[in-house]
């Protein structure tokens, strides 16, 4: 199962296009709202996530948790103890951790990303603490998969079908969507 927390103020391509390809997949992903029932994006899109924070528990079935950016969404998944408690589990037990724009910063100020290689949305990069900041538009390295923002969507979900299911799942995704 793959988590994608999602807070007011989260950044919706950011959310929306990773749930779209990780589905495409065949992954089971379940939206977990942040401190509301129905949550209003950066932009105004209102969702009703499948549960809220509190429905939620970590088990082995969690593969891999997702961290969409934007603004205030970020500051508003970072003071979760949700995300927190989901961001242990998956530091502990080597599950994956998606994080794209502003969320980066969240694993950076956590320490999770010392020594490791890291993307984030321009003028984040002081807030990832301890990482070798690459600039590159999706980076992976290890456990942790960044991306830079809502104009790499696409490629950061991509990304992520690669380290579940290998290149070639991700390829067929790719050219089923002509994102070629």
């Amino acid at each position: 199962m793959i988590l994608v927390f999602l807070a007011n103020g989260f950044e919706e391509t950011e959310a929306v296009a990773p749930i779209d390809i990780l589905r495409r997949n065949g992954r089971e992903v379940v939206t977990v709202g942040i401190g509301e029932e129905v949550i209003t994006s950066a932009h105004g899109v209102t969702v009703v996530p499948d549960v809220t924070e509190v429905d939620i528990t970590m088990s082995d079935d969690i593969e891999m948790i997702v961290l969409p950016g934007g603004m205030p969404g970020t500051l508003n998944l970072e003071k979760s103890r949700a995300v927190q408690d989901a961001l242990d589990y998956c530091a502990a037990n080597g599950r994956f951790i998606g994080a794209i724009c502003a969320a980066p910063s969240i694993l950076g100020r956590k320490g999770l990303l010392k020594g490791r290689k890291a993307t984030c949305f321009p003028g984040f990069e002081e807030l990832l603490d301890g990482a070798q900041f690459t600039g590159e538009p999706v980076e992976a390295d290890g456990n942790i998969i960044t991306a830079r923002g809502a104009g790499v969507a696409l490629e950061f979900g991509l990304k992520l079908v690669e380290v579940l299911s290998g290149k070639p799942a991700a390829d067929k995704i790719k050219e089923a969507m002509r994102c070629v």
